[in-house]
């Protein structure tokens, strides 16, 4: 072999060393994935029970579009009906897992005492909750809003008597027109939304039982 030919070979392995060297590096890059919860609950003032009742309180259902842990938008300026996920940002639980356990540790300080399906344990009401929507809208690239809506039922176990039911709306701008901006505004939705439910079922277990 030549001189010169000596010199490409080398320079050749030289190149093949470094690549090996590199090893993932020049392969595509695993992207990273944030995921997030509500954040922490809203404060309350210490007072007595508003729901003197014991009341059992299900898991949260959901539609099969949000029973995953994707942090749900939709483009309305091009197709509202097509609901997407943030590819690298997510919950570290589905919606109605999150809004569930917002639920329950809110009831537990407003309510006589709460149980679940799992307990075994009697109850004197069932709070059944439907999550409708959860999701993130976009009106143009740089605004968006935050929809959480959901259909609470109020059953009396006594005689299975649905005493109340009502859907709950709430909508509010996201302070960000991204998947940091959604996760503020439906956290700080899901304490309004707790909020609401707690007030509207004190009333209603308040209220006097038809005969």
């Amino acid at each position: 072999m030549s001189a010169a030919g000596k010199r490409k070979l080398a320079g050749a392995m030289v190149v093949l060393a470094a690549a090996v060297a590199a090893g993932c590096s020049l392969g595509p890059q695993r992207q990273q994935t944030d995921s997030y919860d509500l954040g922490p609950p809203r404060a309350q003032v210490a007072t007595g029970p508003s729901i003197t009742a014991t009341l059992l309180l299900p898991d949260i259902s959901a539609p099969s579009w949000l029973d995953g842990y994707g942090i749900v938008y939709r483009l309305s300026y091009e197709n509202s009906a097509r609901p997407q996920a943030y590819a690298s940002s997510r919950w570290v639980a589905p919606p109605a897992a999150l809004l569930t356990q917002r639920l329950r540790g809110r009831f537990a300080s407003g309510a006589g005492g709460i149980v679940t399906s799992a307990d075994g344990a009697r109850a004197e009401y069932a709070l059944r909750i439907e999550l409708e929507d959860f999701s993130q809208s976009f009106a143009a690239a740089n605004a968006s809003r935050v929809s959480l809506r959901a259909r609470a039922s109020l059953v009396r176990l006594a005689d299975r008597l649905l005493v109340a039911q009502r859907v709950f709306s709430v909508d509010r701008a996201a302070p960000t027109p991204d998947a940091r901006g959604a996760v503020v505004a439906l956290g700080e939705a899901s304490d309004e939304l707790v909020e609401s439910l707690v007030e509207w079922a004190g009333g209603q277990v308040k209220a006097p039982r038809a005969k």
